[in-house]
């Protein structure tokens, strides 16, 4: 009688445990196919790159003001 829980018990773990596998495989193959088919579309159809007409960011580093929020905030307890 033990023996026979026993070996329910590895069938059922074993057809458990294979479902998940082969879910687990057949997703890795979809995602697979939807990777090339992805890159073959951005092949055909591209996405257009906005072009920067050379606009520079200015890079402020006004050293007291920084200073002064660090001391504001020390003392704001």
């Amino acid at each position: 009688m033990n023996s026979e829980l026993w070996m329910q018990g590895l069938v059922a773990m074993c057809i458990g445990m294979g479902t998940v596998l082969s879910f687990l495989c057949l997703m890795i193959v979809a995602m697979t196919i939807m990777s090339a088919a992805v890159r073959k579309l951005n092949q055909i159809f591209p996405e257009a790159v906005p072009q920067a007409a050379g606009v520079k960011k200015a890079i402020s580093s006004n050293d007291e003001e920084i200073a002064a929020a660090i001391v504001a905030a020390m003392f704001k307890r």
